[in-house]
């Protein structure tokens, strides 16, 4: 009944049925009717829609509905022509063709052997009768799908029927939404736009016409599969970064990325000395009363299970030296993060002007960070440290802004009247209240710095990553599993220590 009555004060049904759908409204009233009725889905059947196809969704403005059609259409009208003119036993071809030259190489290679009273005759020949028998299958199997052709062109011309069936079915659920929505809104094209079906018989010549192109034709041109590549503009741009920008930049600025990494040497020594030096049973001791002090019993004892593996599987130095690099990005992350979110949460124009540089921090590859670490710090830990740090940053000071900018405005409005100071209405009251949001800013560095960590062992961090590194590189299975395990429960029992600090303060102010 309310929907009746709006559609009555906007100018009546009819009336806006027919503004919206133009030609054929009446039909459309129809139909709208049926489906803004039904509690459940209903059948009605567009056939100009069902006969056009994609063509129909772009006359009348649904564009999503046309290029799902559009795609889908194309790709059942591969499988037809692929049937129709394709070789489908091709690839299996060339295969076949392939093993047979090398099953006579080696087989030629054999008789020299034998001619020449070598001992690896009969092993050579042993090879040439497999490859012969592998090329044979490969016959087969082309042979088998090129039988196929005939299923290949039944299942397309299926899945083509299928999807004009959908088309006329869904064609009017959809603009039947679209009509709800421009009935609230008035926005948005009407109507039959001959411009619109025109568009859609441009694109669709130029999406389906080549594609079919490509898949249907054996040796289609070499414009349609061959992308046009400019190898000398790559090549002088590769350069002129290489020579011209980084070269020169770490020659002019040599004095201060050397500052930078002595900086960062200075940090990490300090922790190493007390994580990596210090006896293992003391340094074990002290995260295990760290963790019960500041999340509880249970998290102590998972704690000490999980040094309890590093220790034993040996993995306690590297360990140590990767939560050095750890806690040294971190730190520095959490330094210059807090304060920088605390400043974008309070500047809405400075977020915004950072907020494309912490886009492109958190969106860039991880491995592309190394690239320019390398150029201008070199490699080893502190360039390893760097690159984490760049990957690290970006979530401590998204969380912290969000935290700043969520403080009830009157709740501020409150302690101001009470007579707060800037400095004390953020120490006070601000701080407190953005406490979880800044909180999971700083689990999230954390937990990215630990990860980037393991990769920055690609330009010589060492640690738990170094030993993934190498077994990667030698395919030792069991030695790489055991060392990300080792990274696992380093990740989870920093993890639990932090979220329990925060988490359970109740629970640990007593102990």
């Amino acid at each position: 009944m309310t929907d009746m009555a709006h559609n009555t004060q906007l100018a009546g049904p009819d009336e806006a049925i027919s503004r919206f759908a133009g030609p054929n409204a009446a039909y459309y009233d129809r139909a709208f009717r049926r489906i803004g009725s039904a509690n459940r889905p209903v059948w009605t059947f567009n056939a100009t829609a069902a006969l056009l196809g994609p063509l129909w969704a772009a006359a009348r403005g649904l564009w999503g509905l046309f290029g799902v059609l559009l795609t889908l259409e194309v790709m059942a009208l591969v499988q037809v022509g692929r049937g129709l003119f394709g070789d489908l036993g091709a690839e299996e071809t060339a295969r076949a063709e392939q093993l047979a030259a090398r099953a006579a190489q080696m087989r030629e290679r054999a008789e020299q052997a034998a001619a020449e009273g070598k001992g690896n005759a009969e092993a050579l020949a042993q090879v040439a009768d497999n490859m012969t028998n592998a090329a044979g299958r490969a016959a087969e199997a082309a042979t088998a799908a090129g039988g196929g052709a005939l299923a290949t062109i039944i299942v397309g011309l299926a899945a083509w029927f299928a999807l004009r069936v959908f088309a006329g079915w869904w064609s009017n659920v959809a603009y039947e939404r679209r009509y709800q929505h421009w009935r609230v809104s008035r926005h948005g094209a009407v109507g039959l736009s001959m411009q619109n079906a025109a568009i859609g018989v441009l694109l669709t010549a130029v999406i389906a016409v080549p594609t079919l192109y490509r898949f249907v034709v054996a040796e289609p041109a070499t414009f349609v599969t061959d992308v046009p590549v400019d190898r000398d503009l790559y090549n002088a741009l590769a350069t002129w970064l290489d020579v011209d920008v980084f070269d020169a930049l770490a020659r002019a600025w040599g004095g201060f990325f050397d500052g930078i990494t002595a900086a960062i040497r200075a940090i990490l020594e300090a922790l190493e000395v007390v994580l990596v030096e210090t006896p293992w049973f003391v340094v074990m001791t002290g995260i295990v009363a760290l963790a019960w002090r500041l999340a509880g019993a249970r998290i102590a004892v998972f704690t000490g299970a999980g040094l309890a593996y590093l220790a034993l599987f040996g993995f306690w130095e590297k360990s140590m030296i990767t939560v050095a690099l750890l806690g040294t990005a971190a730190l520095i992350c959490i330094l210059v993060g807090i304060p920088l979110g605390i400043a974008c949460g309070k500047n809405a124009r400075l977020y915004a002007a950072l907020r494309p540089v912490l886009d492109f921090m958190q969106t860039m590859p991880s491995f592309v960070y190394l690239i320019p670490v390398i150029a201008f710090f070199g490699t080893g830990k502190p360039a390893g440290i760097l690159a984490t740090i760049i990957f690290g940053l970006p979530p401590v000071v998204r969380l912290t802004a969000l935290g700043i900018r969520e403080v009830p405005g009157h709740v501020k409005e409150a302690a101001t009247a009470f007579g707060a100071q800037p400095r004390k209405l953020l120490w006070a009251v601000e701080l407190p209240l953005a406490a979880p949001s800044i909180m999971t800013g700083v689990n999230q560095t954390i937990l990215l710095c630990l990860g980037m960590v393991v990769i920055a062992s690609l330009i010589g961090a060492e640690g738990l990553g170094q030993d993934v590194l190498v077994a990667l590189q030698y395919a030792s299975k069991g030695e790489g599993l055991l060392a990300g395990l080792a990274i696992l429960v380093c990740a989870m029992i920093i993890d639990r220590i932090v979220q329990g600090a925060f988490e359970k303060p109740d629970k640990t102010e007593g102990r």
